[in-house]
């Protein structure tokens, strides 16, 4: 329990105020949290995307009571598009590049990600609508792959 409050903290941090369900890509894997970065990494990058860095959470989370080193977000970006768009729409810096959290829980590993599409509330402009939608696809793509790889 004390996971999913975290997980719903950092995501509020974010701007994620609507239903849950909607909000985010959700996926449990069986596989260990080794086997399921290499395959998450993997799927990134089958969608055209380069990671850009890992960032360990751990730390923090151990200075706060939680008991884990598996605890990661990946960020990731196609990095033309990335430039485009932080030198067009700077007001999209703080969502970029995306990001997905993964996590060790027992003996299963925890995937979670913010729906891109949710910032079309933020962000009406229809080219960047599309934009939005394409990200929600290529998400869904990278989630459907780790599972499919499961």
């Amino acid at each position: 329990m004390k996971w999913r409050a975290l997980i719903f903290s950092l995501l509020l941090m974010y701007g994620i105020t609507a239903d849950a369900d909607q909000q985010l890509f959700m996926l449990r894997s069986a596989q260990p949290f080794p086997e399921t970065m290499a395959m998450l990494q993997e799927a990134i990058s089958k969608q055209g995307y380069t990671v850009s860095r890992v960032q360990h959470v751990d730390k923090g989370l151990t200075t706060m009571g939680f008991k884990t080193d598996l605890y990661r977000v990946v960020f990731f970006a196609k990095v033309d598009e990335l430039h485009a768009l932080t030198e067009q729409h700077p007001e999209l810096v703080p969502y970029l590049p995306l990001q997905i959290a993964i996590f060790a829980e027992a003996d299963e590993t925890i995937l979670v990600a913010s729906n891109p599409l949710i910032l079309t509330d933020f962000y009406p402009d229809a080219g960047l609508g599309k934009i939005f939608r394409h990200w929600h696809d290529d998400m869904q793509q990278i989630f459907q792959s780790v599972q499919n790889s499961d």
